[in-house]
């Protein structure tokens, strides 16, 4: 084991107060390896924290130059920083912070021809991408190289984290079999993303790695966290591994991580999706009156839903892949009704939904404005 120097015995004063860390946890800290794919809003937290606490050798995979769109959220950049590649600004940071940490730079894109030869040498990924496809590629890695992969991602005030990959643990694809369509979910520079919230996440991406190489506490193996900014809120989900798991499970279908994230499918058989089932608003009120009326669900945005709705579980449609664990439950239950204002929005979170294990679920017709034309907005609740 390495041993820690006379600078690196002061400088880490304060963890050898924790008996749950101490010189001995310090050292295993020292001679341990990360690789933090992505140097964004949740790169930035994870790396700035990861070198702070003296891991001894971190890895950081980065191609993209800094833009001044980014220092609203990215705290690695200044404005002196724009048009630099961020991989080089970084690591100039992060030796300042500490000098005692090793860098490994991997200025490249992560793709299916270098991903399982970088994620091979380090102990533990932290994944900081923007992207379903890298998502997806890191995981399909991380399973095949035997690596864990702490996760999070973010999106407008929301975000979520979890430890993928961990021996007996479920990986990335148990919750998400099949990434959404393309148009479904909005980059943070379509739909924003408030900026301390990558602070937030990446903090916790960073606290998940520290305790997972210490071996100490309860890690977010098996367990999705879920994190609300506007109402504060932070739950957590049990996340089971999927024996049908197209990567982990019994009988793997994607045994490379070259394979690219479109070609996942959902657990169960490919559907086509020709046509949307739909109800009408007057057969959706017939139902309300029934011994088992079905799960409404709102796809519009919190604004909207504030204005007027009619009840139901709001899960804005660019949040549905992120939240589809909240309605894992509703697979088995009696019919699913989504609905937005005038049905668009609401047959694509159908078609998502359907794609990834919901058979009994249908589009309201029409949507709200429907509602209010045919059935009156008496029924509505504000």
């Amino acid at each position: 084991m390495p041993t820690l120097t006379p600078a690196e015995l002061k400088r880490y004063s304060r963890h050898f107060l924790l008996p749950e860390v101490g010189k001995q946890g310090q050292t295993r800290l020292k001679e341990s390896s990360v690789l933090i794919v992505g140097l964004g809003g949740l790169g930035s937290p994870v790396s700035l924290y990861l070198a702070a606490a003296g891991i001894g050798r971190i890895g950081l995979v980065e191609f993209d130059v800094v833009d001044t769109s980014n220092l609203q959220r990215q705290i690695l950049y200044g404005e002196k920083d724009v048009g630099l590649p961020k991989i080089e600004v970084a690591a100039e940071r992060l030796r300042e912070i500490n000098p005692h940490v090793k860098l490994e730079l991997h200025q490249k894109q992560l793709d299916g021809s270098n991903a399982e030869q970088i994620i091979s040498n380090y102990d533990v990924v932290a994944d900081g991408s923007d992207n379903f496809n890298t998502r997806y590629l890191v995981n399909d890695a991380c399973v095949t190289c035997g690596v864990p992969n702490v996760y999070a991602s973010i999106n407008r005030f929301e975000g979520q984290a979890s430890v993928f990959c961990a021996p007996d643990g479920p990986c990335y694809r148990c919750l998400f079999p099949g990434p959404p369509p393309a148009d479904l979910v909005p980059s943070c520079a379509e739909a924003g993303v408030l900026g301390v919230l990558p602070g937030l996440l990446g903090t916790i991406q960073a606290t998940e790695v520290i305790k997972r190489l210490l071996g100490i506490g309860e890690g977010l193996e098996g367990r999705l966290l879920l994190v609300d900014t506007l109402s504060m809120e932070f739950r957590t989900l049990g996340v089971a591994r999927d024996p049908q798991c197209p990567v982990c499970g019994e009988s793997p279908t994607i045994t490379s991580s070259g394979a690219p994230a479109a070609s996942c499918q959902p657990r169960s058989k490919p559907r086509q999706m020709n046509r949307i089932p739909e109800i009408t608003v007057q057969e959706y009120q017939t139902l309300l009156e029934s011994d088992n009326p079905p799960f409404l669900l709102d796809v519009r945005q919190p604004e909207e839903f504030a204005t007027g709705n009619l009840g139901g579980t709001l899960i804005p449609l660019a949040m549905l892949p992120l939240r589809t664990m909240e309605l894992e439950d509703r697979k088995s239950d009696a019919l699913v009704v989504v609905h937005c204002h005038m049905g668009g929005r609401s047959a694509q979170a159908v078609q998502y939904l359907r794609m990834n294990g919901f058979d009994n679920v249908v589009n309201l017709r029409g949507g709200i404005q429907a509602w209010f034309q045919e059935i009156g907005p008496t029924h509505l609740k504000d």
